[in-house]
């Protein structure tokens, strides 16, 4: 392995000048730094992790928490552009990416004893149930952490704007549309569900629609049997809704299935509507009216407030960061 030392005999200058020139310092010329730092990279020079991190006490490694109970992983339509986000912001401001929900150690660590053992810089939390102990100890613990879609006091967090999302999605609907018997099939419940729902209900409230109690019905995010089945008892009501709200587009895979089964169409005969704008959504036939979330930039900006509060925890505010959505059209609601 090439050193300091080795590249000093090679320029012929001192370890401390290489040094100096290596970590960009103002008190050596800029040609001698220039040519320092070409010597250094010709002959292959990196510089060694542990000492870098003995003399900045930081690792430039910054742990991701992800437990999707689809066991989908990085393949998550939804999550995955959010770490693939995350990685490429922490990569660009030089710091590497661990997991740290697969244990591999002979003894069992908690969340935060893993992220100790790792000398993570911080970590964000992006999928995770949220009373675990593990997790509850993870965000009190002594180590930086940035929450997605779920809010914490005293910790910052990403999240996207499902008040706004759901009124732009129900108004829509209600009012460019013309429906007024709408239905919501929502997912269990988080701060995600609690937002939404609260913003139906209001939305509806405001345009002056009313909302039958079995209009509205708890399934599960990504559960396509419970949408499948919801969708079944509500299309045999004596006054079904015209339009059918589910809790993300994956879902309501079920539910078109359920409608198929019953010999009708979208949206011919029932009009449907998701959330996520997540890619299948826009391939069907007809293309799903969806709320897009914004991927990209709560990947992007939950690695930024994360490094934020690493590098500068003395001047970093803790703080909601709200990402919006999008309205995608689409085909499936139909006018009345």
């Amino acid at each position: 392995m090439v050193s300091m030392k080795d590249i000093s005999l090679r320029c012929g200058v001192s370890v401390a000048t290489v040094s100096k020139a290596l970590n960009d310092q103002s008190d050596i010329g800029e040609e001698t730094k220039k040519h320092i730092k070409e010597v250094a990279r010709q002959m292959g020079y990196f510089p060694n992790a542990s000492a870098k991190q003995l003399k900045t006490n930081r690792s430039n490694n910054i742990g991701v928490l992800m437990i999707d109970e689809a066991g989908m992983g990085l393949t998550h339509d939804f999550y995955g552009k959010i770490l693939e986000n995350i990685r490429a912001t922490a990569e660009e401001k030089g710091y590497d990416i661990t997991f740290i929900n697969c244990n591999e150690n002979a003894t069992k660590m908690t969340f935060l004893e893993h992220s100790r053992y790792r000398g993570l810089d911080g970590v964000a939390v992006v999928c995770a149930g949220y009373n675990d102990p593990e997790v509850v100890e993870l965000i009190n613990g002594d180590i930086p952490v940035v929450t997605v879609d779920h809010i914490f006091n005293g910790v910052s967090a990403v999240i996207s704007d499902n008040v706004k999302g759901m009124r732009e999605l129900l108004e829509y609907i209600y009012k460019e549309k013309g429906h007024r018997n709408i239905a919501y099939i929502h997912g269990t419940d988080s701060a995600v569900t609690r937002n939404r729902l609260a913003s139906f209900y209001r939305t509806m409230e405001e345009l002056g629609g009313k909302v039958p109690d079995d209009y509205v019905c708890e399934g599960a995010y990504r559960d396509t049997e419970a949408s499948h089945d919801h969708t079944l008892k509500l299309l045999k009501m004596k006054n079904p809704p015209t339009c059918i709200i589910y809790p993300d587009d994956f879902a309501l895979l079920g539910g078109l299935n359920a409608i198929q089964e019953l010999g009708l169409s979208v949206p011919d005969d029932v009009s449907i509507a998701g959330y996520d704008g997540i890619n299948i959504s826009q391939v069907l036939e007809p293309k799903i009216t969806t709320i897009e979330q914004d991927t990209a930039q709560m990947g992007k900006k939950t690695a930024e407030c994360l490094i934020n509060l690493i590098e500068r925890p003395k001047t970093t505010i803790i703080e909601r960061v709200v990402v919006d959505g999008k309205l995608l059209k689409g085909g499936s609601v139909r006018s009345l």
